[in-house]
């Protein structure tokens, strides 16, 4: 089944870039993997090396790389540790704050860097289950 039909609602209400970028690693992923988690899976490591989620859509990264030492290490073996949720958690704590602020984070002046990052995908993970109810 072509990735188009499968795109989850965060990535319908993204760019184009994003869309194209799920897209295009799904649906090689399929042929390579044969259809479902695997190549999801797949699609979506590669989303996060260029865009990170903020709130229910994803945006493109100041910089492309990945977003946290999950994704960094790659694989998901013994020691494969949660990641974080398409936030991306290597950026600025600068840059955090500045999401936070986009997307109303209340107590984000005085959250350090780690409390920015589970706030974020947090509110983000709200704001897509939210979006997917309508």
């Amino acid at each position: 089944m072509p990735g188009r039909e499968e795109l989850p609602s965060t990535l319908q209400r993204s760019p184009k870039e994003a869309q194209e970028t799920w897209l295009k690693t799904h649906d090689s992923a399929v042929r390579e993997y044969g259809e479902g988690q695997r190549a999801h899976r797949t699609a979506f490591a590669t989303l996060k090396r260029s865009f990170e989620k903020v709130g229910d859509h994803w945006e493109p990264k100041p910089e492309r790389g990945p977003s946290d030492e999950q994704a960094r290490r790659g694989g998901a073996g013994k020691r494969a540790k949660p990641t974080r949720g398409g936030v991306n958690a290597r950026a600025s704590k600068q840059h955090l704050y500045e999401r936070a602020q986009e997307l109303d984070v209340p107590g984000r002046s005085s959250m350090n860097k780690e409390q920015l990052v589970e706030a974020l995908q947090e509110k983000s993970g709200r704001q897509s289950r939210r979006a997917g109810r309508r």
